[in-house]
């Protein structure tokens, strides 16, 4: 059972993996350096513990104590109760959802571990936003797709954004990191997936036609800015565009996703 800690000072050393969220930087370093992660709101916290990983710490006001209470009483870790008021001084924003945890970061596990079982995945080349990113894992999971794999430069999956926007899907769907940017879809081509590029390339055929009757698929997005990179537009088997009204030709990533997710789903 997790051990009832009050906290009066926001000072306090044992606060460290609390303070200033809102220093994306600052907590992409200390994050990575500790090998931690932050779960916002008591279904993200809930949802990250049930989903195998370990609390550090847990920090809340009074009234968020009965809500988690199973979730504590499965833990040992401290959890550190204070005031809205000095939480948000610790933090550096105001904490509406009155809980937060901190998790330790488990290893990624490897392609092959990912991909088992699979036939409907999400493949985010330099997504760098951790909004869209946690956008995307909602959609994927929202829509039964296996997994998510992301390329080496994306965001964070566990950032704190990410997490929060997903709703701790994160936690429900298996994702890693590819560890070879270049061949990455030729590599799962020949895996048995028929990569299936989203782009504006002029040999592009709507997302219903590229999609029709595949088995595996896996849905290749690129970054909010220029899209997909050359290469890998060029080496995906297939490439397709989701149809819009005349002068408007392309929909931020995340709500490209979720649309070319529904049209994949009911292939």
């Amino acid at each position: 059972m997790a051990t009832i800690v009050e906290i009066a000072d926001p000072a306090d050393p044992r606060l460290a993996d609390y303070r200033d969220l809102r220093d994306v930087e600052l907590r992409k370093n200390l994050e990575a350096e500790h090998g931690l992660f932050l779960a916002e709101g008591e279904k993200v916290v809930r949802r990250a513990v049930e989903g195998g990983h370990v609390p550090r710490s847990f920090l809340m006001a009074p009234r968020w104590l009965d809500g988690l209470a199973d979730v504590l009483d499965r833990s040992d870790a401290p959890c550190y109760v204070l005031s809205e008021a000095l939480a948000e001084q610790v933090t550096g924003f105001h904490v509406h959802r009155g809980a937060l945890a901190s998790l330790e970061r488990r290893s990624l596990p490897s392609v092959d571990d990912v991909l088992d079982g699979a036939r409907s995945v999400l493949v985010l080349e330099d997504v760098v936003d951790h909004t869209n990113v946690g956008a995307i894992f909602r959609s994927g999971a929202a829509l039964g797709f296996d997994a998510v794999l992301l390329a080496p430069r994306c965001a964070d999956p566990l950032y704190r954004r990410s997490i929060k926007v997903a709703m701790g899907t994160v936690f429900n769907v298996p994702w890693t990191r590819l560890p070879d940017w270049y061949d990455a879809l030729p590599d799962l081509s020949a895996r048995g997936f028929t990569t299936v590029a989203l782009t504006l390339a002029d040999d592009s055929s709507p997302i219903e036609d590229a999609v029709a009757g595949l088995d595996k698929v896996a849905l290749v997005l690129g970054s909010e800015g220029h899209g997909l990179s050359p290469r890998w537009e060029q080496s995906a088997d297939r490439r397709a565009i989701i149809p819009m009204a005349e002068g408007v030709d392309s929909l931020n990533v995340a709500a490209a996703t979720a649309v070319a997710c529904y049209v994949t789903a009911r292939r």
